[in-house]
């Protein structure tokens, strides 16, 4: 029942509150407070409407160009530059299904420039080939008996051919480079239930709550951060610039009542909590499907490095078991992970700017799961199941969205926003998200299994030879701290301009509580002498 008190003109204090019910349990005290790897998305899956081929995962280490920044980089930095094994024949071949699939996702990506560089790109092989033959047949005819004249013009044959060939592999390596790039952007293929068009094609999954009904004019959070001194937008302006924010007062302790409260609940249902490192090298965010150098990027790059700030927890989590294989038995592996993310919002002015509802830096709590392929669509009903569970629990109305196909991010199969109503705001707004990425991410992090049940043929000396196969990847947002920060106020208002904290959060709230128990037995001191006084009057 702790809350967040209305403000004095002088001094900001907290008031005391319980579920309004009546006037006389205002100040009561309960205690119960209660290319990357593109086309991954076109690899065998269960629901891929086309019949595709694997493809296979090779790393390799060359300079590329560096990575975007919101300041320029600098041109001497130098990054490791990752392939992945694409099927570019299957892409040739199956133009028109690939090209179907871009469309539906609203996707910029050229593939006609894909295809003419993939055909570049064989030419300049088979040349780059012609070469090594004549250099070999060359070196070959040098090892026998030959006069001074012979072997003087076949050195200099054998030295043009070496260096016709050098300019031919530099050039074949740029061209990889550029295909691999443009290729980069291929979406994830699409779930055949996926509603197609855009944003306003999402079909409802779910009504959870109803709105909150006021009998007096609803502020917006910014206006109560204000009034009860929770935040300083103008400070953070001067020091950091627009869109930061410093949380004050109670509103420290509710964001990490948030992210302890969060933690708790999901690590009881078999996560393994993580911190996450928050600086990342840029091709780690490349394998997770994102596009640092990319117009409008969310992602800040760290001028004269290879290194980003993440935007979300996704990223470091995906990264943990990168190149490796994993044994059957270890999965489903089960992470839940608090960090800050960093986002440049570019492309979103005037897109809810006010407050809290966009900026560049906050905290967040991430689900994550790598699982077998055949269970991903089980994880992800139970990820959406934890966002629901936690969201309804804190008493807040929303709506569960199966997400059009163009508002799918290049990695997702499927997606499922949450959106709560924000009164302030006057909409709903959205406060989480649950992907599955199926295994466009694994096939570009290298992330494999090992089946434990290999047939007789596979096995050799007791040991497994049972062909590696990739897992699947899903994520989800348990706690996005400033949007939860906004449904909280906006919804727990109340007329005096207090703010009431729900009961599953009012155990995390400790210091808060103290300063509210002080000022309740005063209130309720200055309460009790004005009613003993409207019976006794003093004479």
């Amino acid at each position: 029942m702790a809350i967040f008190g209305a403000a004095a003109k002088t001094v900001h204090t907290l008031k005391l509150a319980a579920t309004p019910s009546s006037a006389t349990t205002i100040f009561s005290r309960r205690r119960s407070l209660s290319l990357s790897l593109p086309l991954f998305s076109l690899l065998k899956s269960p629901f891929s409407p086309f019949p595709l081929s694997s493809l296979s995962f090779s790393a390799a280490a060359a300079t590329s160009d560096t990575a975007a920044a919101v300041a320029p980089v600098s041109e001497k930095v130098v990054r490791s530059q990752w392939r992945a094994a694409i099927d570019f024949k299957w892409i040739k071949e199956n133009r028109e299904a690939v090209a179907e699939n871009i469309v539906k996702r609203n996707s910029s990506v050229n593939l006609g420039l894909v295809i003419e560089l993939y055909e570049m790109m064989l030419a300049l092989q088979k040349e780059v080939e012609r070469l090594r033959g004549e250099r070999n047949a060359v070196a070959n005819k040098m090892k026998g008996k030959l006069d001074p004249s012979e072997r003087k013009k076949l050195i200099e044959e054998g030295k043009n051919l070496k260096d016709g060939l050098a300019v031919l592999e530099e050039d074949l390596l740029k061209l990889t480079d550029e295909l691999q790039q443009e290729a980069q952007s291929i979406p994830n293929v699409t779930h055949p239930d996926v509603p197609i068009g855009g944003e306003d094609c999402s079909a409802l999954r779910k009504m959870v709550g109803n709105k909150h009904e006021f009998s007096f004019p609803v502020r917006d959070h910014f206006q109560l951060g204000k009034e009860l001194d929770l935040f300083d937008f103008d400070a953070a302006a001067e020091v950091s610039g627009s869109k930061f924010y410093y949380l004050k007062n109670a509103a420290v302790i509710l964001e990490m009542a948030l992210v302890n409260w969060t933690l708790s609940e999901v690590t009881r249902r078999g996560f393994t909590p993580l911190t996450t490192p928050e600086i990342v090298r840029t091709t780690v965010i490349e394998k997770c499907g994102f596009q640092p150098r990319a117009e409008n990027t969310q992602i800040y790059s760290i001028e004269g490095t290879d290194q980003c700030l993440i935007g979300t927890a996704e990223i470091p989590v995906g990264g943990i078991h990168m190149d490796s294989i994993l044994s059957e038995s270890s999965l489903p592996l089960k992470y839940v992970a608090y960090s800050h993310c960093f986002r440049t919002e570019a492309g979103a002015a005037g897109a809810a700017t006010r407050g809290l509802y966009r900026v560049h830096q906050f905290s967040k709590v991430e689900m994550f799961i790598l699982c077998r392929p055949e269970d991903s669509e089980k994880y992800l009903e139970e990820l959406i199941g934890i966002e629901e569970d936690l969201f309804a629990s804190l008493g807040l109305h929303f709506k569960t969205l199966d997400m059009a196909s163009a508002d799918l991010g290049a990695p997702a199969f499927r997606k499922f926003d949450i959106e709560a109503w924000m009164p302030g705001l006057g909409r709903y707004g959205e406060i989480s998200s649950a992907s599955n990425c199926t295994d466009y991410q694994s096939r570009r992090l290298g992330i494999r299994y090992r089946p434990s049940e290999p047939s007789a043929t596979n096995v050799t000396m007791g040991k497994s030879n049972a062909a590696t196969r990739f897992v699947h990847t899903l994520n989800a947002t348990a706690c996005a701290v400033p949007r939860m920060i906004i449904c909280l106020l906006e919804n727990y208002q109340q007329e005096d301009g207090s703010v009431i904290i729900p009961e599953p959060l009012r155990p995390y709230m400790g210091s808060v509580l103290d300063q509210v128990d002080k000022l309740s037995s005063r209130i309720i001191h200055r309460v009790s002498n004005f009613i003993w006084s409207l019976y006794w009057p003093i004479s």
